[in-house]
């Protein structure tokens, strides 16, 4: 048997798994993460996780979204951290769902420790984090041997923006990827050009990358806010600044795979 790690639902007390929901297309899910769906008594997700994806949760299932924007939270993560406590502390398998991986800006290092405190046992299924799915969607390299040797991941929503050190993430040889960035943008340009960025550095913008309906915008550093509002851009987006993104396919591709029969069997 390929697989060894028990996922029952009914194993003796609740329990908390911090399950990775990659950057949007159920198939690019690990197979851990597919059963822990199929297993789970209650998912709390986030509002980007593709309704794909939830199609795999049981029906007999609880499902709690907990959706988050800019400015706007539905629930604090306090009380979503009480919540998923709560839940296991009432002998239900809880899985809560976030968008690409729960420990890339995911706050999973927050419910991990809630659960630790309370004493409820708690894994981490990790899933392809935006950067890496939205990039390779696109055929984007992160990182090339002829123009970039580094990638840095930064979240660009911060409201003291101005204050962070960012020196050095961007220029010749490095690529950086800005997350939750678009309200940002025109902050995000000033300060890198500040900092020493030329401003025809290339930059992409991946809208709902690893999904249908995926876009991609190119253009220039100095014109990245220019991108995002003439565009009306929308979340989720990554922005990558960096020579790499002059390889970001304008018109996304992917091609369907033929299903494998008896995977788990053989």
């Amino acid at each position: 048997m390929p697989f060894t790690h028990s996922l029952s639902r009914h194993a003796s007390g609740g329990r908390i798994s911090l399950v990775g929901a990659g950057p949007g297309d159920p198939d690019l899910l690990t197979v851990r993460a597919a059963r822990a769906l199929g297993a789970a008594d209650v998912v709390v997700h986030d509002g980007l996780v593709d309704p794909r994806i939830l199609d795999l949760v049981r029906p007999e299932a609880l499902l709690i979204n907990v959706a988050k924007r800019r400015d706007h939270h539905s629930m604090p993560q306090d009380a979503i951290n009480a919540l998923l406590v709560a839940e296991a502390q009432s002998g239900q398998y809880v899985v809560r769902l976030k968008g690409g991986d729960p420990f890339i800006f995911g706050r999973g290092g927050e419910e991990m420790e809630a659960a630790h405190a309370a004493g409820v046992p708690v894994d981490i299924i990790p899933g392809i984090t935006a950067a890496l799915g939205c990039a390779a969607g696109v055929g984007m390299p992160l990182t090339h041997r002829e123009l970039a040797s580094s990638v840095t991941f930064v979240a660009g929503q911060k409201r003291d923006l101005a204050a962070q050190d960012w020196r050095g993430l961007a220029g010749p040889g490095r690529t950086l990827v800005i997350y939750m960035g678009l309200a940002t943008a025109a902050d995000t340009s000033a300060k890198l050009m500040a900092d020493g960025q030329p401003a025809s550095t290339p930059v992409a913008i991946i809208e709902n990358g690893a999904r249908p309906d995926a876009r991609v915008l190119r253009g220039r550093l100095d014109r990245l806010a220019d991108l995002v509002r003439e565009h009306n851009v929308q979340s989720p987006a990554l922005i990558v600044v960096g020579a790499v993104a002059a390889y970001a396919a304008l018109t996304p591709q992917t091609f369907a795979i033929p299903a494998l029969e008896n995977a788990e069997s053989e």
